[in-house]
């Protein structure tokens, strides 16, 4: 079994190997376009909420209960769909999560009362969690046989199709309704999975693949404790994501007296810099290897959030939020790509719920410990969390999959 530790170099030709690349060029583009793909569906529906619960009349409260829909959906069904992965394979299984994403992704502008919305985002929370378990161990597969740290590159695009699918969703918000632009999101994602999805079903996962599960292995106890340690690194990072998504603005505007303009761009920033993070991730992983990556994203993102979490003034906060994003672009991926490794979908699907958890824990955590103390004070967890990412990240550095 391969040590998870060390990054190899493109593999070397032989014997099948021209015909061999061209194919695995070819999975790679189209895994490729299914994260990007996963991140232009999701942003279209996040920046209708607010028509859709205007469309609803639910209150805010019923408005958080009804988006808790997509969340349970996504954690039940990221556990059932490593299963799914091992049975049928996640090249089909992705395709079908991928067609049943852009088909509920229009459910939402047909519903008129909390209760029903939060009924049909049970089903695209459904098809948002299994695309992301089964795509990710698609990925994984695909990394063993590239022989190269390409995970980040899937995540980066993810990150690209999601900054996409927003800006594209605040030009038409005013222009068409929220039923329009959702048909016509289900519309683009079904032509975007029946042009790409044919080429994962007609290439099964690299049989040369080699991840542990690729040959047949079974995690033992310890594989089992090192994919829940790569696990709770997700959880710490992912935590950081949700509490900048929900409370990195209101920090600037409530905290540092900035412009409602000017403290939308926290986020924007944090965004930017974890794109361009994760689109430089494959060189960094080569030069550093992963330990060195993890450790040194985690330590960056501490440090960064403990400047904008405590800065005293608005630029030097939004410093910090970019240097925050690079810090953790990384470090998500990676230890999902650890997991797979070491379990193969099984392990994908434990890290990403975890990882998952860890964004839903962040807000409302967030929001509790401003209650006690103040908002600055409680951003500062995610600085711990991020170093405590580190700390596990360098602890597992001799993690191997023959464990």
């Amino acid at each position: 079994m391969p040590l998870l530790n060390k990054v190899r170099t493109a593999a070397s030709g032989g014997p099948g190997a021209e015909t061999a690349a061209p194919s695995l060029t070819r999975l790679r583009t189209a895994v490729t376009v299914f994260f990007a793909l996963d991140g232009f569906l999701f942003a279209g529906w996040v920046v209708r909420i607010p028509a859709i619960k205007q469309q609803t009349g639910a209150s805010a409260g019923d408005l958080g209960l009804a988006l808790l829909g997509v969340s349970a959906g996504a954690v039940v069904t990221m556990v059932l769909t490593g299963r799914l992965c091992r049975r049928f394979g996640s090249h089909p299984v992705t395709v079908a999560c991928a067609a049943l994403m852009a088909l509920a992704i229009a459910l939402p502008a047909q519903t008129h009362s909390a209760l029903a919305l939060g009924s049909v985002l049970l089903l695209f929370g459904a098809a948002y969690g299994g695309i992301n378990v089964a795509m990710n161990s698609a990925a994984v597969d695909l990394v063993a046989a590239l022989r190269r740290p390409v995970m980040p590159g899937f995540h980066a695009a993810y990150s690209l199709g999601g900054m996409l699918g927003a800006g594209v969703g605040a030009l038409v918000a005013g222009s068409l309704s929220p039923a329009a632009h959702l048909l016509a999101l289900t519309g683009f994602g079904l032509l975007v999975t029946a042009l790409a999805g044919p080429v994962l079903l007609r290439h099964p996962a690299p049989a040369h693949a080699a991840t542990a599960h690729a040959q047949g292995w079974r995690p033992d106890g310890r594989a089992r404790r090192l994919v829940l340690l790569f696990g709770v690194i997700a959880l710490c990072t992912a935590y950081g994501e949700g509490a900048m998504a929900d409370w990195g603005a209101l920090h600037l505007e409530q905290d540092l007296d900035a412009a409602p303009g000017v403290a939308a761009i926290g986020y924007s920033l944090f965004a930017l810099a974890m794109t361009a993070g994760r689109l430089s991730g494959t060189t960094l992983l080569e030069r550093l290897g992963q330990t060195r990556t993890l450790v040194a994203g985690g330590t960056t993102a501490a440090a960064g959030m403990l400047l904008g979490a405590l800065a005293p003034t608005v630029w030097l906060a939004l410093a910090g939020f970019a240097v925050m994003g690079l810090g953790l672009a990384n470090i998500f991926p990676v230890a999902v790509a650890r997991a797979g490794a070491l379990a193969g979908p099984g392990g994908v699907a434990a890290a990403s719920t975890l990882g998952y958890g860890g964004m839903l824990l962040g807000p409302p955590a967030i929001g509790f410990l401003t209650q006690w103390s103040s908002l600055p004070i409680a951003l500062t967890t995610v600085a711990v969390l991020s170093a405590g990412a580190a700390l596990i990240g360098y602890g597992s550095r001799h993690a191997t999959a023959g464990v």
